[in-house]
């Protein structure tokens, strides 16, 4: 009796076990596996163990463009989180105005971008904005009499616009959840501050921000890794399959989806997730040590 209680629970949870088992060990495990392969569409059944030569070739061999492609969603992480922290951060502030009328207008109206589905607001910004003949934007720029602008054609305008739009979708996120925690804060701290002398932004740069910081730290993570994984916005501005526009600013992510399902080679792709997967890890645990010694300056 006593044997058959201590194996219930394992027997309750077996179906959950099951489970976990045939969606994330075993994909991972063969996923792991390929990766010391050969295997592509060329040797989809006699692919033969190549040891670490993936895995050589992504890392050391420059014209892979794994490397530039890790440095390019490195610097996009990195702007836009900084950029969604200090817009997201300004937006709260202004809604939280004293004598403010319409705020929760003005918050619906601010939020749209986010409730709209991606897809939808991505081909809207290609077409609608950046169209080099018909787009908005460059029908303010032939208005002044000026030439079109290409703004997916070229790099540095593909990966600017590209952001742009990444913020359009990603900010009303952010400075909601900025807006709440700015209403979390005691109000009797900045009648003590204003007491003081501290200036509007002293006080909400040097009080404010420090305080709801800790608050933030799951929805910085989280948003830092949803730009590192960035996957849409990058393919279907540019890379979309019959209307590339010709720049070249592959993140991680689609030139993982290049080698897997472009070029069908999945052996090399297999060992890039391998790859892409330690590299957030190790930001992951960063992230976490930074945000917990903020905590404790907090």
């Amino acid at each position: 009796m006593q044997k058959i209680n201590k194996f219930k629970p394992w027997i309750h949870q077996l179906p959950f076990l099951v489970f976990i088992l045939l969606l994330v060990v075993f994909p991972l495990a063969y996923t792991i596996y390929i990766s010391f392969t050969n295997m592509s569409v060329y040797h989809w059944q006699n692919f033969h163990f190549v040891g670490g030569a993936n895995y050589a070739k992504a890392l050391f061999k420059l014209d892979s463009g794994f490397v530039p492609a890790v440095l390019r969603t490195l610097l996009w992480t990195a702007l836009n989180l900084a950029l969604m922290l200090f817009l997201g951060f300004m937006i709260a502030l202004a809604l939280n105005a004293e004598g403010l009328n319409l705020k929760r207008v003005y918050k619906t109206l601010l939020i749209f971008p986010w409730a709209m589905p991606g897809y939808v607001s991505i081909l809207l910004w290609r077409m609608g904005m950046f169209n080099t003949e018909f787009g908005f934007l460059n029908q303010i720029v032939k208005a002044f009499g000026l030439p079109p602008i290409n703004f997916l054609s070229s790099n540095t305008n593909a990966f600017i616009s590209c952001l742009v739009v990444n913020l359009w979708l990603g900010l009303p996120y952010m400075f909601t959840m900025i807006d709440a925690a700015i209403q979390s804060v005691d109000r009797s701290i900045y009648e003590g501050a204003k007491l003081d002398g501290a200036s509007f932004w002293k006080m909400h740069f040097s009080i404010t921000a420090p305080i709801i910081l800790p608050i933030l730290s799951p929805v910085i993570i989280m948003t830092a890794f949803t730009n590192f994984k960035q996957f849409d916005i990058v393919y279907l501005m540019t890379m979309q399959t019959g209307s590339k526009t010709g720049a070249d600013i592959n993140t991680i992510i689609t030139y993982v989806y290049d080698k897997a399902f472009i070029t069908s080679n999945y052996g090399f792709s297999a060992a890039i997730t391998g790859l892409v997967s330690l590299i957030i890890i190790i930001l992951y645990f960063a992230m976490q040590k930074i945000t917990n010694k903020k905590k404790e300056v907090a």
